[in-house]
């Protein structure tokens, strides 16, 4: 059976959107998709029931209870308030709007945001790809060695260089977005943020958001406590 448990205490910030929110995703240690989701709730300080799935039993859910929810049968999936959420992205979009912080004032602000999370994204993709191929002993290393550093550069750069992101630490200089979590969040499941951020020695732009993001109060007692699988 899946496990359940509440993640949080009921605050200001679960009335701004809408109630107690609850997230399917798989029991995947502190990672992927879903994990980005959490960690935003996790610093708006929202409430959450956290379901979560492991390996063995989420063949068979995933083609009863996640299929109902979500035609697509992909998670994360959300419930609140009797309405079902999908896509990890769009969602994070959403939750912005209703809290009214992490996506930027202006519209060059909320541009410059989606554009460093969309670019994130292609990283994602290209990462989940060479983890989860067939041939994952050639193709992660492959990964590693041409796609990553890619990605790495161009952000790095971009952050450097864009007169929003410049100051630092965030791509809004000190205002958090949704997307310094998605930035976050894949340097963490590609194992750059451990070990003294030996990943991110290159590139110590990043190195400075993901500082910036674990030393936000909520997120470091995350990190600190049993609910962070690693």
């Amino acid at each position: 059976m899946p496990t359940t448990h509440r993640i949080g205490q009921e605050s200001p910030a679960n009335k701004a959107i809408g109630g107690v929110p609850t997230i399917h995703y798989l029991d995947f240690m502190s990672r992927g998709r879903g994990q980005v989701v959490r960690l935003l709730w996790i610093d708006a300080g929202i409430a959450f029931d956290d379901v979560r799935y492991n390996n063995d039993e989420y063949p068979e859910y995933k083609r009863t209870k996640i299929a109902e929810m979500n035609p697509n049968a992909t998670i994360p999936v959300v419930e609140l308030n009797g309405r079902i959420l999908v896509q990890s992205y769009a969602m994070l979009r959403h939750f912005a709007r209703l809290l009214g912080k992490y996506e930027g004032d202006s519209e060059e602000e909320k541009y410059w945001a989606d554009a460093m999370c969309d670019l994130t994204i292609d990283w994602r993709s290209a990462f989940v790809n060479a983890f989860f191929n067939p041939n994952k002993d050639v193709e992660y290393p492959r990964h590693m060695a041409e796609k990553r550093p890619q990605f790495l550069q161009a952000l790095e750069q971009h952050l450097s260089s864009n007169s929003m992101s410049a100051s630092g630490p965030y791509v809004l200089g000190d205002k958090i977005t949704y997307a310094d979590l998605v930035i976050y969040q894949v340097c963490h499941d590609e194992q750059l943020t451990q070990d003294g951020r030996a990943g991110l020695k290159q590139y110590p732009r990043l190195a400075k958001l993901a500082d910036a993001v674990e030393g936000r109060e909520n997120v470091r007692k995350f990190l600190q406590s049993a609910e962070y699988k690693g």
